[in-house]
């Protein structure tokens, strides 16, 4: 396994984050093809034999079953000194006022529920969901602060938003003397590359550390185009975030082309392509079948040439800006 510094920061993480929104079992209603806990296990066993450190969950994911999963393998199978537990708060919990949202009383509480379904006293990192448009950002980072200072929280990061809105949480942050985003957790893959515009080069000058999700774009660039199955048919994500079907459909065939050509899966390609950029520190990989595992390691050691990363980013058409709700 290779390991790199998370951002600006002396945090050592594996060059691949283990997703954890496929565990946790779809009778939460959240996602159907999420995988229950006996079946989730032997994908956090793996990674952990393999030498990942970094695993993503958040307190929305199977409305706090993926949170548990994770915390109890983690218990069976590591020391939590070891590795690196990374979680997320913004997304609704329960129905009515305060059940959602980045106030200090949502923070203050949803952290104290993520560590008890963790089973542990900190988590390593804690990043805001999404940008809340009706909190003052001042108020979510002292909390977040707070978090810290209190010993909860090793790092903070963020997840999905404009350039502007991650720049002046920056700001606000070094104004005030409070904790820093150490981290941006946003989409970024060959079908979806408008974070080159402006939030990555943000994250390079700053040294923010940049783990995408949905680095395969839910797995579209790993298979055929027509490809099917439990989760093409129920994850609106698709349908929201992968509209410009003709122009995709290039990209996809060029991912299969190059993986033609040097005898590797595609998701190997996909996930090389992200791992060249100085930026990028680690892709969050979601599996639900071992193979999933196999190919996001093996996509280490794929050294793409400059002629087939212009190959790869060739077709790609400007995108509506999605990813942020």
């Amino acid at each position: 396994m290779q390991y790199t510094k998370l951002g600006r920061t002396g945090l050592d993480v594996s060059r691949l984050c283990l997703g954890c929104m496929s565990y946790g079992g779809g009778n939460s209603g959240f996602h159907q093809w999420s995988l229950g806990e006996e079946e989730a296990r032997p994908f956090i066993k793996k990674a952990l034999e393999a030498g990942i450190n970094f695993f993503d969950t958040a307190n929305r994911y199977s409305v706090g079953k993926s949170e548990e999963v994770l915390g109890r393998a983690i218990r069976d199978f590591a020391r939590r000194e070891e590795v690196v537990i990374a979680t997320k708060v913004y997304n609704r919990m329960r129905p009515g006022p305060n059940g959602a949202g980045l106030s200090r009383k949502a923070i203050l509480f949803e952290i104290d529920e993520s560590l008890r379904r963790l089973g542990t006293d900190y988590v390593d990192l804690y990043q805001i969901h999404r940008f809340d448009h009706d909190t003052p950002i001042e108020e979510t980072l002292e909390a977040l602060h707070d978090t810290v200072k209190a010993g909860k929280a090793r790092y903070i990061g963020a997840s999905s938003m404009h350039a502007w809105q991650f720049g002046k949480a920056l700001h606000v942050s070094e104004r005030n003397g409070w904790t820093r985003f150490v981290s941006m957790q946003n989409l970024v893959n060959l079908l979806y590359r408008e974070e080159e515009r402006e939030m990555l080069p943000l994250c390079a000058a700053e040294g923010i550390g940049v783990i995408p999700w949905s680095p395969q774009a839910r797995g579209k660039l790993t298979r055929d185009w027509e490809y099917k199955s439990i989760r093409t048919e129920t994850d609106e994500a698709f349908r929201r975030m992968f509209k410009s079907e003709e122009a995709d459909r290039k990209v996809v065939d060029r991912v299969a082309q190059v993986a033609q050509a040097r005898g590797v899966a595609r998701a190997q390609i996909a996930l090389a392509w992200l791992l060249h950029k100085p930026v990028i520190t680690a892709p969050i990989v979601g599996a639900t079948k071992l193979q999933h595992l196999d190919d996001a390691l093996a996509s280490l050691d794929v050294k793409l040439s400059a002629e087939e990363i212009a190959a790869l980013e060739e077709p790609y058409v400007p995108h509506a800006v999605v990813g942020f709700v």
